[in-house]
């Protein structure tokens, strides 16, 4: 791949700003100069959360990564982190089977073309064994710092691990030790220690902003006050900035305020309900310095500009309210100078600290979601429709752009292996491999209209769906199926199911079609 013409990250342009000097667009087959690719994914953030989509939250490294590249309105993840993370990987729906011998990994398909892997941070897959330090190892990387497991201390996250062995010793002898920092400091480690004509791909997965709210005291105080206003206003004032970024268009509407939340007026705990959020918006921006911990390491290495970067998040913002009985391999007994742990979301005990275990709940994931209705674990916009950032110079041509393509983390394996000049195998040390589900992403980022999914599904958790063209069907638990138009309706207001039953009948045959194959080749394979 050619190199960049122009060596250019903007400092202080607004999103959406024109670019005088255009560097000339880069064939993505040429296979003379690889390009490096790293994909960043956050962790239970909400869809209006980043700066650059409609939030309040300081993130201008990241809106740094939009104002170069392309965001993109219409992608969707699983509602929760495993099925998103085995999906993305694979370029397959998670259902299939992580393990089913049939699928590869990007890391597993990069390895042909030469390419230095690097798993960093949360690992956690669909259908695989939680605390197996080995996992990314036994998947194509060359090298792992990160947890197997779904989540745990900022502080002191048990499970830690370094290539497969035990790493916890690295926060036990060091109290400045924050998992946010040690995942950035381990992704510019292994980008400064890959030989410069070494193409490399890093996978960095941060543990920010899932449960539990933990920061440190500093970061926390930066954002005192700043939600004083509450979640109401809150959404209120990053809908307006989503319609000014045209993020949604003019005329969507906001969704209710969900059932289960008061109004802010009538909430009795404000000052641990404001704490809630400022801890959540202190774990995002300690995630974006480290985002430009790592394009500054990039830039030092002379790689930046010949680098496809994505920044995605794994479903929409978390909504759960834990209780003080909450238990499992992620929960620390004590603290690590031996205090006991108050778990639960207490009123009474303020979140942040080590030893406490708390969410942020309802009120303030309705604010992370705006517009949509509902959360993580559901095949609602709000559980699946989240940011996704790419910057990749030479290729993309209109910088600061926004597409409204439909999309979904499927198509994150094609996307990367067409950049790459990498051809899909048919086997692999010596397994048949099916053919992925997802679709390269390459012709939205030169500008392009692609042919998009003939049709997508869902299921996981709380979560059934599919979606066709305009027509999505959705429902909740063993609800009844909901219909929306997602042309005149994204948000999912006007539920169509009983004006056009012949719809649901339509698309509720395809979806069952599809969980019984998938189903069926799962146990097979």
């Amino acid at each position: 791949m050619s190199t960049l013409t122009r060596r250019h990250f903007l400092k202080s342009i607004g999103i959406g700003a024109s670019v005088i000097i255009m560097p000339r667009l880069m064939k993505a087959s040429d296979n003379s100069k690889r390009p490096d690719i790293v994909i960043i994914i956050g962790d239970d953030i909400g869809y209006s959360d980043f700066g650059c989509y409609g939030g309040e939250i300081e993130t201008p490294n990241i809106d740094r990564i939009a104002s170069d590249g392309v965001r993109f309105t219409q992608f969707h993840t699983e509602s929760m982190c495993a099925p998103t993370r085995a999906t993305l990987l694979t370029g397959q729906y998670y259902i299939r089977g992580y393990h089913n011998g049939r699928n590869i990994s990007i890391a597993e398909a990069l390895s042909s073309a030469g390419y230095r892997s690097y798993a960093v941070g949360k690992w956690h897959n669909a259908g695989e064994a939680i605390l197996n330090r080995k996992a990314p190892l036994e998947r194509g990387f060359d090298h792992f710092f990160g947890t197997p497991q779904g989540c745990g201390s900022f502080f002191a996250p048990l499970t830690l691990s370094r290539d497969g062995e035990p790493a916890e010793e690295e926060w036990q002898a060091n109290e400045a030790f924050y998992y946010t920092d040690a995942i950035s400091d381990n992704a510019v480690r292994y980008i400064e220690q890959t030989p410069r004509e070494t193409p490399l791909f890093l996978y960095t997965a941060f543990t920010a902003a899932h449960w539990p709210l933990h920061a440190r005291p500093e970061d926390i105080e930066k954002q005192k006050g700043r939600y004083a206003m509450g979640w109401d206003e809150l959404r209120r004032r990053r809908f307006e900035r989503m319609k000014k970024l045209g993020i949604v268009k003019p005329d969507t509407p906001l969704s209710p305020r969900h059932p289960n939340i008061p109004a802010w007026e009538d909430e009795p705990d404000k000052q641990w309900q404001q704490r809630r959020m400022e801890v959540y918006a202190a774990q995002i921006k300690c995630m974006d310095d480290g985002i430009g911990r790592i394009t500054k390491a990039l830039e030092q290495t002379g790689r930046l500009d010949n680098t496809l970067i994505m920044i995605l998040v794994d479903n929409g913002g978390c909504h759960v309210e834990y209780k003080p009985s909450r238990t499992g391999p992620f929960l620390n007994k004590q603290t690590r100078d031996g205090r006991p742990i108050q778990t639960g979301n207490l009123p009474d005990v303020m979140p942040g600290p080590e030893d406490t275990w708390q969410s942020y709940g309802y009120g303030w994931a309705n604010a992370s979601n705006t517009p949509y209705r509902l959360f993580k674990q559901y095949d609602h916009e709000g559980g699946i429709c989240v940011p996704l950032i790419v910057r990749w110079p030479g290729v993309i041509r209109k910088r600061g752009q926004i597409t409204r393509q439909v999309c979904h983390v499927a198509d994150i394996l094609p996307t990367v292996l067409e950049a790459a000049g990498v051809p899909y195998p048919k086997v692999y040390d010596g397994r048949k491999i099916n053919p992925p589900d997802g679709k390269s992403m390459v012709p939205i980022l030169r500008g392009q209209m692609r042919q998009g999914h003939d049709v997508l599904f869902w299921k996981y958790a709380h979560g059934c769906a599919v979606r066709q063209g305009k027509w999505k069907l959705v429902r909740m638990d063993k609800q009844p199926w909901e219909l929306y138009d997602m042309d005149a309706d994204p948000v999912e207001l006007v539920d169509l199911a009983r004006k056009y039953p012949e719809k649901v009948t339509q698309l509720e045959t395809l979806w069952k079609q599809w969980y019984a194959g998938a189903g069926k080749k799962r146990n097979k394979n």
